[in-house]
């Protein structure tokens, strides 16, 4: 095994947090296939460089942190990096109830804030319901929440 490939696959790894197939996908732009890309793959996972729980429960926390995304949007966007059902709901965990109510209650709020202007209210509600189902929110969550912040405002 080329020392220097390892270096530079470590690096990658410490850079950021990886998956098995972005370490794959920047092994083989470095043009290294096959058993030789799996030994590297290999070390990097006994090295503790590359750990597909630990990217999975980074990527929830960010997503939710700093993006609001729901939980939806982020088991989509992790079964597309193809994780297993362990590391998905490892990374669920990630994100307290308490936290996600929160978060969507206040992005329901700025959308109601924002959404002054629309006189139709029943145009208001679907505008706010379908921006949270796109930010990843259970539909069952938002119409909870909705329904909450309407009762406060009677």
């Amino acid at each position: 095994m080329d020392t220097a490939i390892l270096k530079k696959a470590a690096n990658y790894c410490v850079y950021q947090e990886r998956t098995q197939a972005e370490v794959r996908k920047r092994l083989q732009d470095w043009k290294i296939w096959g058993d030789e890309a799996e030994e590297i793959i290999a070390y990097l996972i006994t090295e503790n460089y590359l750990n597909e729980e630990r990217f999975a429960k980074a990527f929830a926390g960010g997503k939710f942190r700093v993006k609001k995304w729901g939980r939806l949007k982020i088991k989509a966007e992790l079964k597309a990096r193809k994780m297993s059902k362990y590391v998905l709901e490892s990374a669920m965990k990630e994100i307290p109830n308490d936290d996600y109510f929160t978060t969507a209650t206040l992005l329901i709020e700025k959308k109601m804030n924002d959404l002054k202007t629309e006189i139709n209210p029943l145009k208001r509600k679907q505008k706010i319901f379908n921006y949270m189902i796109s930010k990843g929110y259970e539909s069952n969550i938002v119409l909870e929440i909705m329904k909450d912040l309407e009762a406060k405002k009677s």
